[in-house]
């Protein structure tokens, strides 16, 4: 994924499948090239690059 989409995302109101490392998620803030992730089954928040988001396709 890239900067751009992670946006779009972002000030889109429509839900999306995201995903990190085969596990969804949602992006709670953007900073720069690193997205801050909230893990839908209540896992720890944690810091990752924006590349390594991805969508269900």
């Amino acid at each position: 994924m890239n900067i751009e989409r992670v946006n779009q995302i972002i000030k889109n109101k429509e839900i999306l499948d995201i995903y990190y490392d085969d596990r969804p998620i949602w992006i709670q803030e953007l900073n720069n090239n690193v997205a801050r992730i909230g893990f839908l089954d209540g896992q720890a928040e944690k810091d990752v690059f924006v590349e390594e988001l991805y969508e269900d396709e």
